[in-house]
């Protein structure tokens, strides 16, 4: 099967690396044209550059807006950008996050709390409400949130990042139950996937994580954008209201091992 997004504009938030950059490019090949942001102009410029230079026939075209994800008007003034460029709006990918702190939940400040709060949540709501007053749900729109498997369960360090990442998907939910049958909202909980943000998860101990997975190996970004793909294109136009693992297996074995 192949998915297309022909005709279509995505909004595409944490664009400049890893995750993002690779939803970015898997839409700009199937069609879309797609506007990337982060806090960085010369993150943005870079990434921009670098998917463009790999498109070939029958791409979209991926443009760029220097905004931070967890700003309100940052939100509204690009979904108007997006107008603007491209003429309408019709996918949104809520993918940008912050983990300002790590260690025990019980000790962290109120202002890394906030901020983590800011962005990881509040900021998908807002980046949401942006894209539904520019019209996202006129032609049948699409959000996408990206959870993790940590809003699933329980692990040290990262606490706080994880239960925003737990309202991500309540929010994905209860947004689905508002916004159909206009716009379809679904979510992704990724599990380890090598990215620059999580590198302190994995760099030291990638090889025995990967031998507890029954897919033997950590997640790449290709593994992400593709579940994205499938969940933004018409392939998943009767899914809404769902968070789709894309793990390697992590949660199946949370409860025993097999070996």
């Amino acid at each position: 099967m192949e998915l297309r997004l022909d005709g279509k504009v995505a909004l595409v938030t944490g664009g400049s690396r890893g995750i993002g950059q690779a939803i970015a490019l898997a839409f700009a090949r199937s069609g879309a044209n797609v506007m990337i942001t982060s806090r960085k102009e010369d993150g943005l410029v870079a990434s921009a550059g670098e998917i463009n230079a790999r498109l070939g026939e029958g791409s979209g075209e991926v443009a760029w807006r220097v905004a931070n994800a967890g700003d309100a008007d940052a939100a509204e003034s690009t979904a108007q950008a997006v107008l603007e460029r491209f003429g309408r709006l019709d996918i949104l990918v809520n993918n940008a996050a912050t983990n300002p702190y790590f260690g025990p939940l019980i000790e962290i400040d109120p202002p890394r709390a906030d901020k983590t709060v800011r962005v990881n949540q509040s900021g998908y709501l807002e980046w949401a409400q942006a894209a539904w007053r520019a019209g996202l749900g006129a032609g049948g729109g699409v959000i996408l949130n990206l959870a993790s498997i940590g809003g699933l369960t329980v692990e040290g360090g990262i606490g706080w990042y994880n239960v925003t990442k737990a309202a991500v998907i309540h929010l994905t939910s209860q947004l689905a139950g508002e916004l159909g049958p206009d716009i379809r909202v679904n979510a992704i909980a990724p599990g380890l996937v090598k990215t620059e943000l999580a590198r302190g998860l994995w760099e030291k101990g990638e090889e025995a994580i990967a031998r507890r997975l029954p897919l033997r190996r950590l997640g790449a970004v290709d593994d992400i954008a593709n579940a994205a793909l499938f969940l933004c294109s018409d392939a998943a136009s009767w899914i809404t209201g769902q968070t789709l693992v894309v793990d390697g297996g992590s949660l199946s074995m949370a409860t025993g091992s097999l070996s």
